[in-house]
């Protein structure tokens, strides 16, 4: 029986997402820091700067989303980046992601919303066979270019 369950994070469940949060890093090649991980979900709490899901399996969470609000000056309308998405590895293939993905297009959606845009790794065939079978397209159309700042000092808020 799947008991997969998505809903909306508050702020009172930061110690249930700083783990989920820290390992999503780890995944990514960080290390763990999960005192950062928590100060970085509560300023983004805390500054109303993004938006976050929660999935349950029960009583467990096993996976977040992150979206963070941006906008089209072409269209002239709000869009939305899916930043963060993750599933706990013992939660992978019981359609926690695609739960996630889908609560986050609602919301954006409902709030009037263009667009939902995300991206990954090259390498992440997974989850490039995830969002094509959820119907996203690829951008075939524009090249997306980084300029990396150098860190001054470590995040702390």
């Amino acid at each position: 029986m799947n008991t997969i369950t998505v809903r909306q994070a508050a702020l009172s469940d930061l110690e249930t997402l700083a783990p989920l949060f820290d390992s999503y890093r780890q995944f990514y090649g960080r290390a763990s820091d999960l005192p950062v991980a928590t100060a970085f979900l509560s300023a983004r709490f805390n500054h109303n700067e993004s938006v976050l899901f929660i999935a349950h399996d029960g009583d467990k969470a096993v996976g977040f989303t992150q979206l963070y609000p941006s906008f089209s000056s072409v269209s002239l309308a709000r869009t939305f980046v899916l930043n963060d998405l993750f599933v706990d590895e013992s939660a992978r293939r019981k359609g926690v992601a695609s739960k996630l993905m889908s609560a986050a297009v609602d919301y954006a959606s409902a709030l009037g919303a263009v667009r939902v845009s995300l991206s990954t790794a090259i390498t992440n065939e997974a989850a490039q066979t995830l969002y094509q079978a959820a119907g996203w397209q690829r951008d075939e159309q524009f090249f997306i270019y980084h300029f990396a700042i150098p860190p001054i000092e470590k995040y702390t808020a």
